[in-house]
């Protein structure tokens, strides 16, 4: 058990659960406000999240691995998980509690053999084609989105898909769900009311002005539906 009274079992894919991560935090350095990307993580943690995937497409591996290492050790002192986007072998290398994983990334398959069963493993569907053939993949979860049009990927490939609709496939869907995508507070009640247990959000979090005050607000909108 570590200091703040989580149990190591929390961080093992045997036994993970979406049910206590109703915000998925999804790190950007592009989008900081000016800030430390150390220092947002830290201030969501202590805001309540569990559930960080460490995200960046530009930082060379050297500077990815510095940056994701510490990251790791600062989610482990909150009994959070931290899975690193793509990335496998900096997430093998770390001991990252698992990989994110895109329709063009690094093949769920092999990921698995590398990574060992008590990794965790998340992969991004568009779809319903997409959703159905990832049920048969050794993976934990999948992200259904986009569900709005965001500024922090292009979707030109994968237009959004809007909430009825993600809420429909999910419900196809025997592996737990996340959805992402431009969610804000404001669409909150609604995806959790529509039976969505995990929403994952980029710059609603690293954009905040105050980012452990806006990470207890957000919660509390779980709650309250």
């Amino acid at each position: 058990m570590n200091e703040n009274g989580n149990t190591k079992e929390f961080l093992d894919s045997e036994n993970f659960s979406l049910k206590n991560c109703p915000i998925y935090f999804v790190t950007d350095h592009q989008f900081t406000r000016g800030r430390k990307q150390l220092d947002i993580i830290h201030a969501a943690l202590k805001g309540g999240i569990k559930l960080i995937q460490f995200r960046d497409k530009e930082l060379s591996d050297e500077d990815f691995t510095l940056e994701a290492k510490a990251a790791l050790e600062l989610c482990h002192a909150y009994g959070a998980l931290m899975l690193l986007n793509d990335r496998l072998e900096i997430a093998k290398a770390i001991n990252a509690d698992g990989v994110h994983l895109g329709q063009d990334d690094f093949n769920p398959l092999e990921a698995r053999k590398i990574l060992g069963k008590s990794a965790i493993i998340g992969f991004s569907t568009h779809n319903e084609k997409e959703v159905a053939a990832a049920q048969s993949l050794p993976i934990d979860y999948i992200n259904i989105g986009p569900m709005f049009g965001t500024a922090t990927k292009d979707h030109s490939q994968y237009p959004a898909l809007g909430l009825s609709e993600v809420a429909r496939l999910a419900k196809t869907s025997n592996l737990p769900v996340t959805t992402m995508g431009g969610i804000k507070k404001r669409h909150l009640a609604e995806i959790y009311l529509a039976g969505l247990t995990c929403a994952a959000m980029v710059t609603e979090i690293s954009m905040a002005e105050d980012v452990e005050k806006t990470v207890k607000d957000l919660l509390a909108q779980f709650r309250q539906a």
